[in-house]
């Protein structure tokens, strides 16, 4: 063929076709241009460049001769190069339409599914012109990008608090997150993984985006192609979703992330309608009118303790890689609490929480309420739901303090719960190391309480609300339990802080996770009893329990959120109280305890402990739904 046909031929086509169809009016006048004789193969070779006229629009010239110049000269690299970007483009959109929401999900055949989105999104782009191809493109490839973030979270929710994340709620736990990594590995790692996480969330946004625009344009070249795909697939679809064809035990006809999508904006919606109908419920009080002097009438004169052990749920007790030591520890605990003259009684309760967020625990167990989100927690703290420990302030015969070694920054709840002194990690004159995230070891703590104000002269009795932190994730390093004429203002504990084992080294171990974890828990467990074996008297009282279960790493997949809970005494009247609880007698509940809501506590114990044991003063259910928080299972 001539040069001058060659050319006359490329104008007949430019003049009679575009992507949008056939264009009108005559050709332009003028001689014919001229277009420089490029082989078949070389244009071939050029690959996507030739073929797609929209692909340089809105590019400068001259970075678009670049481009075409280095293509044309490595046309194998060229094709190489795009096939590549193609592939990847539509793995990664593939892999987040289809990616699980949990950790223990995420393993190849999750992966072998048909997402029915994935075919929507192509037909759509396939029917879409050249502008509003690329809009929708970009959209559609954020909007993915977001659920693939919320998917991300998801898998770390679940993985430590054994529930998915909440958009309406959760956001500020964030923040937590951050302080936490920062308390445990240090402010280099805190810094180093906030820059990480946002790096990542924009490029999971800006790479979804690039993504589908990829895969709009590639189709859109390929449109014969793209068309027959799709409708095989479609067809394919179809008849999986309609045979109930699985793989794995999940439909191969997968609309998960879909399905995802309606869960999301389901969670919203009962949030929503949560916090207006929780908010009635904590504002009806059993005992709220309830006066002063009919409140606890079978505890007066008695210093009574109520603990919380960080982590310490049913998994220390029941699983065969931690029970051994936690068990041999709660019996010998038992057996010199009975040789010094105390019983003990124990069961278990249901936690709202799980793997962390102790202050719902906290706060469930207190008030009676079941609390198992942000949001329900503001709402009963800005309120006047009595708690225990603001129901021993009422009766005017206690004096009441927290010792809370994890606060440190101001808690207005403290007015809330009734307390009539904080002591925070600020005012306990700790001048030793951290012990991870633990801003103290327990003992310290206890000898804190002690000094300031168990010890002293008063002329009341002393209602406590401790939180024992040693147990808290990543559980390394461990304090050990010294002689308590040697724990002074805490700097002893240097050298046992330097001398143990790393967070990093135990918390990505399986193996030594759980192995640390049960030193933890035996170590909290023998600090308390210590405390009361050499500083209780026969008026002393504890109540201990722990605020919520390990996360799933620990714990276990699926694990229950139950937690034991027990009761200790030197007079035997406090827990003949009791005696129509069913609990165990000991600190270690067995199989046969009763395991009751956390939430159901405060009012079984009110009326135990009021003038009138056993009767119809009290429901003994829960004061709230126990329905699970939106966003959750019914863990935590």
């Amino acid at each position: 063929m001539s040069r001058q046909s060659s050319s006359h031929q490329r104008s007949e086509t430019d003049k009679g076709t575009t992507e949008e169809g056939p264009t009108e009016g005559p050709a332009p006048e003028g001689p014919p241009q001229r277009t420089p004789d490029i082989p078949a193969q070389r244009r071939e070779d050029a690959g996507e460049r030739d073929a797609d006229p929209e692909q340089e629009v809105g590019t400068v010239p001259g970075v678009a001769a670049v481009r075409e110049g280095w293509r044309a000269k490595y046309p194998v690299v060229a094709r190489t190069v795009a096939w590549t970007v193609t592939g990847l483009s539509f793995a990664f959109v593939f892999l987040a339409l289809s990616l699980p929401t949990k950790l223990t999900l995420l393993e190849p055949s999750a992966f072998l599914r048909i997402p029915v989105e994935g075919i929507f999104g192509a037909t759509l782009l396939l029917m879409l012109p050249s502008m509003a191809r690329r809009v929708v493109a970009v959209v559609a490839g954020a909007v993915l990008g977001a659920l693939t973030i919320l998917n991300l979270l998801d898998i770390g929710f679940n993985e430590f608090l054994g529930r998915g994340f909440n958009v309406v709620l959760d956001w500020i736990l964030l923040d937590d997150a951050e302080a936490y990594v920062k308390d445990s590995l240090g402010g280099t790692a805190a810094t180093v993984a906030v820059i990480g996480v946002v790096v990542l969330a924009v490029a999971v946004l800006v790479l979804m985006a690039l993504a589908v625009l990829r895969i709009g344009n590639v189709m859109a070249r390929n449109s014969a192609v793209a068309t027959r795909t799709t409708l095989v697939l479609g067809t394919v679809w179809v008849m999986c979703a309609a045979l109930g064809v699985q793989v794995a035990g999940a439909p191969f006809a997968s609309r998960s992330t879909t399905a995802l999508v309606q869960d999301r904006a389901e969670r919203v919606r009962k949030t929503l309608k949560d916090e207006r109908e929780f908010a009635k419920v904590a504002a009806v009080d059993t005992y709220g009118d309830t006066p002063g002097d009919q409140l606890l009438t079978g505890l007066r004169g008695k210093d009574m303790i109520f603990t919380f052990i960080e982590s310490y749920g049913r998994a220390a007790i029941e699983d065969p890689a931690i029970a051994p030591g936690v068990d041999k520890t709660l019996k010998n605990a038992t057996k010199r609490l009975n040789e010094a003259g105390f019983a003990s009684k124990s069961g278990w309760l249901t936690s709202a929480t799980y793997g962390g967020s102790s202050w719902l625990g906290h706060s469930t167990f207190l008030t009676g309420l079941w609390i198992d989100n942000q949001n329900r927690y503001r709402t009963v703290t800005a309120g006047d739901h009595m708690s225990i420990t603001r129901a021993f302030q009422r009766t005017g015969a206690w004096r009441t303090v927290g010792i809370m070694p994890g606060v440190q920054k101001a808690w207005p709840e403290g007015k809330f719960y009734g307390l009539d002194h904080v002591y925070d990690s600020r005012d306990l004159g700790y001048k030793g190391p951290k012990f991870s995230w633990s801003t103290m070891p327990d003992q310290y703590a206890l000898k804190a309480f002690e000094r300031l104000e168990h010890g002293k002269k008063r002329d009341k009795p002393l209602m406590s609300e401790i939180i024992l932190t040693s147990s808290h994730q990543p559980w390394a390093p461990i304090p050990k339990t010294i002689p308590w004429s040697e724990v002074g203002d805490g700097s002893v504990y240097k050298a046992i802080q330097k001398a143990g084992k790393k967070p990093a080294d135990v918390f990505t171990d399986p193996d030594k996770v759980k192995t640390e974890y049960g030193r933890s828990v035996q170590y909290s467990v023998n600090s308390l009893i210590d405390y009361v074996l050499k500083y209780g008297n026969k008026n002393t009282v504890l109540v201990f329990l722990g605020d919520h279960q390990p996360l799933a790493r620990v714990s276990g997949d699926n694990a229950s959120r139950d937690v034991p809970v027990a009761i200790v005494a030197h007079d035997k009247a406090v827990l003949d109280r009791i005696s129509h609880w069913g609990w165990q007698d000991g600190l270690m509940p067995g199989d046969k305890a009763p395991v009751w809501k956390m939430s159901s506590f405060r009012d079984r114990f009110l009326d135990a402990y009021g003038p009138n044991p056993g009767g119809d003063t009290a429901p003994s259910q829960p004061s709230s739904s126990p329905k699970p928080a939106p966003g959750g299972s019914s863990k935590p």
